[in-house]
């Protein structure tokens, strides 16, 4: 069993949470923040009822994104760093700054601190919002190479929080990190077995189709991952020595999938829980219309019709990643959903 003590960030998160599931069966002594003590009951009992291993392997330390008090208590010790604690909010703000500053500020702050006491590696969760946006319809095969265009179309006050978190974390290790390392994982969008009652990433996708809030399908393709298997790749991430300083994208192993075929796949494996789930296509020149008003119209209106193709290969090879479907992804949500009377 490993002596190591790994920090998780926003240990009431989505991935986070499964990423400390995964840590504790491995065997790893896992500390956590979050940023209020107060909610360590709550987010004790919501990974017990989840399947936790080894709880009293697991400590909780005050700590907030946009404050330095309580960083460095939370860091002592550590050997890595899963540095996943960040605002979602797809679509459109009021200000992007709400979103956008405890993104790269939060991160900068993590990255100092573990610079401070020596902590080995930090794996930053980024997102494909950082790679694959704002590159226009004729772009080849995604890989690490690639970041998204800022103020291109699609790239949204979230994506632009990724982006600028991201670089400002390479950038940072690169002038100042000292000897800690920096590994980032730009997973797609994530579904999988809930935390708890609530909806995180891109469940709320499948919450929509199963509620009926989502009347109609436009041409519209989703790349897709399992969040256990984005945590796997958060745990795989800490020990290789080929892993230092690479960025790794974190997707199933097909395309990116068609929304109509995520319906049709909530149908046939959901029966009657399925049964507002949506099936009317909705034209793409309706979509361009609504664009005209709507933010997230246009968003949407950028990625019509865009079957984008991610590589996994380095993340093969480097993090020994092995995803699940992303049926299988699609089918968790779903009935993690519906188990918990939220579909």
């Amino acid at each position: 069993m490993t002596t190591d003590t790994i920090l998780v960030t926003g240990g009431s998160g989505f991935i986070a949470g499964h990423c400390i599931l995964q840590l504790l069966e491995q065997g790893y002594s896992v500390r956590t923040t979050v940023r209020d003590m107060r909610k360590e009951t709550q987010v004790r009992n919501v990974l017990d009822a989840a399947g936790m291993s080894r709880g009293d392997a697991l400590t909780f330390v005050q700590a907030d994104l946009m404050h330095d008090v309580g960083w460095s208590a939370a860091v002592n010790g550590i050997d890595a760093v899963l540095h996943v604690a960040s605002p979602v909010q797809p679509g459109k703000v009021k200000d992007e700054n709400d979103v956008i500053a405890p993104a790269r500020e939060g991160t900068l702050r993590v990255l100092r601190a573990a610079r401070d006491a020596g902590v080995r590696r930090v794996v930053l969760t980024s997102a494909f919002h950082a790679v694959g946006f704002g590159h226009g319809r004729s772009h080849a095969p995604f890989t690490e190479e690639d970041w998204s265009v800022l103020d291109g179309p699609g790239v949204d006050a979230y994506g632009k929080s990724k982006i600028l978190a991201e670089r400002a974390a390479w950038d940072f290790t690169r002038a100042e990190g000292g000897t800690t390392e920096l590994v980032t994982l730009q997973p797609v969008a994530v579904m999988g077995p809930l935390m708890g009652k609530d909806i995180s990433g891109s469940n709320h996708l499948i919450q929509n189709m199963l509620t009926g809030k989502m009347a109609g399908l436009p041409d519209m393709y989703i790349p897709i991952v399992d969040v256990r298997d984005v945590a796997a790749a958060h745990v795989g991430a800490i020990k290789p020595p080929d892993a230092a300083g690479q960025r790794f994208l974190i997707a199933a192993a097909e395309p990116a999938v068609a929304l109509s075929q995520v319906s049709k796949i909530l149908r046939d494996s959901l029966g009657d829980s399925a049964s507002r789930v949506p099936a009317r296509r909705i034209p793409g020149l309706v979509v361009r219309v609504m664009a005209l008003s709507s933010e997230e119209a246009r968003g949407a209106a950028a990625e019509l019709g865009f079957q984008k193709i991610i590589t996994i290969d380095k993340a093969r090879k480097v993090l020994g990643f092995s995803p699940r479907s992303s049926a299988e992804a699609i089918v968790a949500a779903a009935e993690s959903i519906v188990a918990n009377g939220l579909g």
